[in-house]
């Protein structure tokens, strides 16, 4: 992760939580008493976020002691010690919420992208997010997913090109709801000859899958396609267009990854690992 962007989101969730100050801590803590604390999990997953919760405890003051017990990526169990963290008590308080907060969110993540994961095993399909993500947190959750044995797809509209439904309708390849193959491939001769990104280009159904495959896309995303027409896809594609990848997306769930995987395409997106995961339960408690 780009530690900038890391004190930068941590930054901002302090002033959203904090304020003008925690006045609860102000009032009842004296601002000597020093202690202990431990955070702990409440249930099994896969942790990350502990560089960020660090770097929470960090800012609000940097004389805290922060000693990591457990690495992003390792398995927890309930009842598992994360870390602990020893300075000002009002301090520690202060922290609290927006660490854990981060915790949770990212390890609920990695966690839910594991089980995706562990589904797909013996498969040569790669499971993979989406821009489907917290505004501003984005770059925290694609690094979740990473944490969890995931890949990101595109960060933005900047890295990567994908024409979708949408484009294609705009751009005038779809008149009269039937495909224009020339525009389209005026289109991708285009796209070509002025970047050297790789063309991605979504597809709805076999017909479109047909005409699209014939001029080369590095990429195809069969969307909400059913199992029958994936393995239609992908045995048309092995046998005569075997650069192409193929990624299945739409509808994709825990339940029928491994269906999907086993049709043979090599991506799966879903959406559903960063805007569907359940928060990990994390706590923090003194520890005297």
């Amino acid at each position: 992760m780009d530690v900038r962007l890391v004190r930068s989101v941590v930054r901002e969730a302090l002033r959203e939580d904090v304020g003008e100050g925690d006045i609860t801590t102000f009032f009842c803590i004296s601002p000597r008493r020093k202690t202990k604390a431990v955070i702990f999990v409440k249930q099994p997953g896969v942790l990350c976020g502990i560089e960020v919760a660090r770097e929470v405890f960090r800012v609000v003051d940097a004389q805290l002691k922060f000693r990591i017990l457990k690495k992003d990526g390792h398995t927890m169990k309930k009842g598992d010690h994360i870390a602990y963290v020893s300075g000002r008590a009002g301090s520690i308080l202060t922290a609290e919420r927006v660490a854990l907060n981060f915790l949770s969110l990212l390890s609920g993540v990695s966690s839910y992208t594991r089980q995706f994961v562990n589904q797909l095993k013996g498969t040569k399909a790669k499971i993979m997010d989406t821009r489907k993500t917290t505004p501003t947190l984005r770059a925290l959750e694609k690094y979740a997913v990473r944490v969890g044995g995931g890949h990101n797809h595109r960060f933005g509209l900047w890295d990567a090109i994908l024409i979708k439904d949408n484009h294609l309708r705009v751009s005038d390849i779809i008149k009269k709801k039937k495909f224009d193959e020339e525009n389209f491939a005026k289109i991708v001769t285009m796209i070509r000859k002025n970047t050297k990104y790789k063309i991605e280009v979504e597809v709805e159904n076999l017909n479109e899958y047909k005409k699209i495959i014939r001029h080369y896309p590095d990429i195809i995303l069969l969307d909400n396609f059913t199992l029958a027409n994936l393995r239609k896809a992908v045995v048309m594609r092995d046998a005569s267009y075997p650069a192409v990848f193929l990624e299945a997306s739409g509808g994709v769930t825990l339940h029928n990854a491994r269906r999907i995987a086993q049709t043979g395409v090599d991506f799966i997106s879903s959406g559903s690992i960063t805007h569907s995961p359940q928060s990990t339960d994390f706590s923090l408690e003194i520890d005297e």
